[in-house]
């Protein structure tokens, strides 16, 4: 019954793209963020939804589309060198079984990120790109969510839509991508036009799936999105109105909430402070420092999935407690073939010196860029630039939550993170179109006011 479901609302969405050819791209954004195709038990498993999709949404915009707008743009030159360069690291890899498997994903999604700046060239598309990500990846948070908040949960046991461990589902991922989207969720809720901004029923949705990414840290029991909620509340300083009221009633939300939260969950974050007592926390500090050693000799890395190379032995020291005796235990561990648990030793590790510097400088030129539309926005009379600056705000708090959360996981090419670059570099295009239009109407204008004073002086 689940399959006909699913397999019905895809069916529709492709049945509407045949008026509407962008259609076909939202329904790639909801199959590559859902995959429903890992819910689905008989039918959909079979469906290879994702590629066709991708293929629909190329072909409608190739073939329908009106390519008025269109630009490349130096963050996608950045882009597509960075995958330039991974095909190439991929043909040289170490393990190329492997880096050929984790290729035939990443390569679709960087590929559709350099196209979302071609296809959302309207306000109406950009804005409907952002709502089909929010609401494909609320469908997981709310399932999570409503477990957890049952008393479900665990590190590594929360399931939610699906019990695949991998991609999104991934505890780990799944928090620093629910929390990062959270200034998505309210730049909708209070600019957005398709569903009406600041409606008492959107407001309220956007306050429960707030709670809900919120609640996802807690049942996956990941560390990492404590961190990332703790570094969104400090990032919501810089603009909120009242920051004093603000930073009092975060504190007392976050006093209010330790007795409910699990024994597990606080026992686990306190490895936070003490890694050495945690053998998963040691464990990635030593892959980090063999990834350094690596790079030294390998500056050009060693391929998708490197991190099987690796080999190292360590000491983990834990304080065991008997009666009023405390010793301290120190045990020599030894491990191989571990991952890289961090995005940027990913790319160092895989891609070597160039492609973390490509890598690092297309999200630098996103921050900056986001940036100057955030404070043009601000500084700007026009509604409908502000409501643009609220949204490359936004965009760069989802993207440096994401950098905060991606230091303690191997996610550089998440697809739901290279969507929101590609929407970045979306909104840049819009606004850089929109000014030209302008500069040419004043051009027009002043030039008829011109010859129309040259007349007058004919006279």
């Amino acid at each position: 019954m689940l399959d006909l479901v699913l397999l019905a609302f895809l069916a529709a969405m492709l049945a509407l793209g045949l008026r509407r050819p962008f259609v076909w791209v939202l329904a790639y954004i909801y199959v590559d963020i859902v995959a429903p195709q890992k819910i689905g038990w008989v039918i959909l498993p079979s469906v290879k939804a994702s590629l066709v999709t991708f293929v629909l949404a190329f072909c409608g915009w190739l073939l329908f589309d009106t390519k008025q707008g269109s630009r490349i743009t130096f963050r996608q030159g950045l882009l597509l060198m960075l995958l330039i360069w991974c095909a190439f690291t991929t043909s040289i890899a170490d393990f190329p079984e492997s880096a050929a498997t984790k290729w035939a994903w990443v390569w679709k999604s960087m590929l559709f990120a350099l196209f979302i700046p071609l296809a959302l060239r309207t306000r109406l598309r950009l804005e409907s790109a952002v709502l089909v990500m929010v609401l494909s990846l609320s469908a997981i948070v709310i399932s999570g969510g409503i477990k957890t908040a049952l008393g479900g949960g665990g590190y590594g046991l929360l399931v939610t839509l699906s019990s695949d461990n991998s991609g999104i589902y991934e505890g780990s991922t799944l928090s620093a991508v629910a929390v990062a989207s959270v200034p998505l969720v309210w730049w909708l809720a209070r600019h957005g036009s398709i569903f009406p901004a600041k409606n008492r029923l959107v407001m309220l949705f956007a306050i429960a799936l707030t709670g809900a990414c919120m609640l996802i840290p807690i049942g996956t029991q990941t560390r990492t999105g404590l961190l990332c909620i703790a570094f969104l509340g400090v990032l919501m300083m810089r603009t909120v109105r009242h920051r004093f009221l603000y930073a009092a009633a975060a504190g007392v939300l976050v006093l209010a909430s330790i007795p409910f939260l699990p024994q597990s969950y606080q026992d686990r974050m306190t490895t936070i402070v003490d890694h050495q007592s945690d053998q998963s926390a040691s464990t990635r500090v030593e892959v980090w420092k063999w990834t350094l050693r690596y790079v030294a000799e390998n500056p050009l890395g060693g391929g998708f999935d490197s991190f099987y190379g690796n080999s190292f032995t360590y000491e983990t020291v834990k304080q065991v407690q008997n009666g009023s005796v405390i010793t301290t235990e120190r045990q020599e561990v030894t491990e191989s073939g571990r991952a890289f648990h961090s995005a940027y030793f990913e790319v160092l590790g895989e891609q070597g010196i160039p492609g973390f510097a490509l890598w690092a400088l297309l999200h630098i030129t996103g921050l900056i860029s986001m940036e100057r539309l955030r404070r043009r926005g601000r500084a700007s009379d026009d509604p409908d630039m502000q409501r643009w600056g609220s949204l490359a705000n936004a965009l760069q708090q989802v993207q440096l939550v994401y950098l905060m959360g991606s230091l303690f996981v191997g996610i550089a090419y998440q697809p739901f993170i290279l969507m929101v670059l590609g929407v970045q570099m979306a909104l840049s295009t819009l606004i850089a179109n929109d000014d030209s239009a302008r500069r040419e109407r004043d051009r027009k204008q002043r030039l008829a006011a011109n010859r129309s004073r040259a007349q007058e002086l004919a006279v």
